[in-house]
This record gives C-alpha cells, sequence and structure tokens, in this order.
C-alpha cells in the first residue's frame, strides 16, 4: 500500500502529534508499505531526506518556530502542500491519504482527494476540534468552522486519539468516529536508571503555554519545599520566562532546572533519570510524554482534562487531580514523595499500563483502518 502522510507538524517541528505521525510512518514501513510525507519547514531542515524508509518533503510555509503555528503558518502550509501533493500523487500514484489534523492538513487531504480522486483518512488530536482548546483556536474556529464539516464528512475514516478527544468531536461532526490510542515503540525507550537514596526527580515536559499550566507546578513544588525532591521543566513557549521568573520568586532557582527547548531523545534522556511526570494541562488529547513516561515505569501525576485519564488509574501508577486546583496537586505530590514505597508500586503499575500503547499494536489498528479504505 502507498500512503501520502499529510502534517504541518513532524519532528523537530511540534509537539506530540507530530511524534505520533512519525512513528507510524516508521511502523507503517517496517511492515512494507511505501510511506512519503509532506510537512512544513524550518529554516536549517532539508527540503527532502528519507528517514527510515520514510520519505519527507518539507514544504515553504513561513513556519517560524518549531513549537507553534500561527493561523497564517497552516494556511501556507495548506497551500504548499496542495500543490507539491498534486505533483507527487500525479507521479507515485498512492492509494490512500492519511492526514493528521483536521485542520490544516484535512483541508488539503480534502482538495487533493476531489481534485484526483485519492481516498483519505483524518487522525483528529484534540487542537483541531472545535471547542477543545478554546484560548488557542476558538477566534480562528469563527472563520473556519463553516468549512470544516465537508472534511470530517468526505474522510473514508476518522480516528481519534482519545475517547474524550472522540465525544467533544462527536458534538460538532456526527460522523463514524474510531479511537486509537497514540502508541510508543516500547523497545526503543531508555532503561529508567533508578538512583538509591538520591531525592526524587519530577518531571514536566511540553510547550510552555496556557494550555500546559505550567505555573501550576512551580506553585504546587513551593508548597512542598521541605520535602525531598529536585525538578527539570522542559519545553519552549511563550510562558517560559514567566515561569523562569516565578521560580526566582519562590526561591525554588537552584531545585528546578528550566533547559528550555530540548530534543525528544533529550527528553527521554531526563525521564530516565526521573521519577514522577506531572502534566498540570488545563486540556489534552492523549499525551505523547505521557504515553512515553509510563513506558519507562515513572509514577504519573496528571490533570484530569480530556484523555489524561486513559494514562492513569488513579491510586495506583499514580494520581489525577481536578484541572487548576494546585491544592489536589500539592496533596498527590505529597504523597508520593512522603512513601517510597508507594512511589515504587506506582511505577511499577506504570510499566504494566504501558503495554496497551505498545506501538506495534496502534500501528496494526492504524493498518486496518487504512486497507480498508481501498
Amino acid at each position: 500500500m502507498k500512503i501520502l502522510v499529510l502534517t504541518h507538524e513532524f519532528p523537530p517541528i511540534g509537539g506530540g502529534g507530530g511524534r505520533v505521525a512519525r512513528d507510524l510512518a516508521g511502523g507503517l514501513t517496517e511492515r512494507g508499505h511505501e510511506v512519503r510525507v509532506i510537512t512544513a519547514r524550518l529554516d536549517g531542515l532539508p527540503v527532502l531526506e528519507r528517514l527510515d524508509n520514510v520519505v519527507i518533503q518539507r514544504v515553504a510555509s513561513i513556519r517560524g518556530e518549531a513549537f507553534r503555528a500561527k493561523f497564517s503558518e497552516m494556511a501556507g502550509y495548506d497551500w504548499a502542500a496542495l500543490t507539491t501533493g498534486l505533483k507527487i500523487i500525479r507521479s507515485w500514484r498512492p492509494d490512500v491519504i492519511h492526514a493528521h489534523f483536521a485542520v490544516p492538513a484535512g483541508a488539503v487531504a480534502f482538495a487533493l482527494s476531489k481534485l484526483t480522486g485519492v481516498p483519505y483518512m483524518l487522525t483528529v488530536h484534540l487542537g483541531d476540534v472545535p471547542g477543545a482548546l478554546p484560548e488557542k483556536t476558538d477566534r480562528w474556529f469563527k472563520w473556519v468552522y463553516p468549512f470544516t464539516p465537508a472534511i470530517w464528512r468526505g474522510a473514508a475514516r476518522v480516528a481519534a486519539v482519545s475517547g474524550f478527544t472522540r465525544q467533544l468531536a462527536l458534538a460538532h461532526y456526527p460522523v463514524g468516529i474510531d479511537v486509537i490510542l497514540n502508541g510508543m515503540d516500547l523497545r526503543q525507550l531508555p532503561v529508567r536508571l533508578a538512583a538509591s537514596g538520591a531525592a526524587p526527580h519530577i518531571v514536566f515536559a511540553g510547550r510552555f503555554v496556557e494550555q500546559k499550566n505550567p505555573s501550576h507546578l512551580v506553585e504546587a513544588l513551593s508548597r512542598l519545599r521541605e520535602l525531598r525532591w529536585t525538578c527539570s521543566m522542559l519545553g519552549d513557549g511563550p510562558l517560559l520566562e514567566p515561569v523562569r521568573k516565578l521560580v526566582v520568586e519562590r526561591g525554588l532557582s537552584e531545585r528546578i532546572s528550566l533547559p528550555g527547548w530540548i530534543t525528544p531523545e533529550g527528553v527521554l534522556d531526563v525521564f530516565a533519570r526521573s521519577d514522577i511526570l506531572v502534566l498540570p494541562s488545563q486540556s489534552e488529547g492523549l499525551s505523547v510524554v505521557g504515553v512515553q513516561a509510563l513506558g519507562m515505569g515513572l509514577a504519573l501525576v496528571l490533570s484530569d482534562a480530556g484523555g489524561n485519564s486513559e494514562l492513569v488509574q488513579d491510586g495506583q501508577n499514580g494520581f489525577l487531580f481536578p484541572v487548576g486546583n494546585v491544592e489536589a496537586l500539592v496533596s498527590a505530590l505529597q504523597q508520593l514523595l512522603v512513601s517510597p514505597s508507594m512511589l515504587q508500586s506506582a511505577q511499577q503499575e506504570s510499566l504494566k499500563l504501558a503495554k496497551k500503547f505498545d506501538l506495534e499494536t496502534i500501528v496494526g489498528q492504524y493498518e486496518g483502518l487504512l486497507s480498508s479504505i481501498r
């Protein structure tokens, strides 16, 4: 099967959704399928390359930052991907188009399908669903929503990355939607290095934006300063400097590290020296770093936003706490920090739960849906 993948985010650009697209593309090529990807270009990245037998074509889309895409940049991707996609389809003749994110890639898939007759599948990741990330997308959804129902109806198949994402989508688009969780190649994750006697290490990984709520972790840790812990907060974004300032104001500069953006491999290296992942997000589809943390045996302390409930069995491999409730976050962390046995038990439970996110299973589910389109 020949599969043309459309996604405006693909490592090193973007966050979890881009990494999902990369892992699925690699998994499908391992099963003998041919995969070509059209994604956005950023200065310094090659226009054309081959990674693990996946051919990646990067198109000019005025993308300015790796961690964030403005609406104008997404529109630029659509135009460039449309023209490039037409050339590829005419010469390569794919069997199916797989679009990650209904907006913007879904619009390109819809247009290419109408022009060439090649069917397409959508994978939706949350931010491409109206109302899911109001602070991020509501403004431009007012303009694009009249056009998006046709994109969803035109798809031969639609998959959502969590039950929560599916539920939100169905409120706007009454079409058939399967749920396929984000997966991870558990074989390629580094082994977590337990440091005997060391203070528990807490890690946050994500974009420093309102949706991820990073300041709440700093506030919680400021109330736990009497306990033993260290912390790394990994990522970049507009809230990085305000959070850095907050760390200084709370007198935690010696205990909280803020290195900024690091590579996905660097994130896993930090996870290998960590004990607890904290995500205080206001909304989540299904966190890729959460899946990675499960696979490496970290305890998870996550807000109860969206798909986070797929990752935590409350009280077993960690805790869920209400979005925005710093006191509940403090309580959850305190329980793990004061009880080494509880922390160790939670870490072991995470390893057990990780098995349902094994990439081989997830790729098989996508292969089944994509093959059914032909």
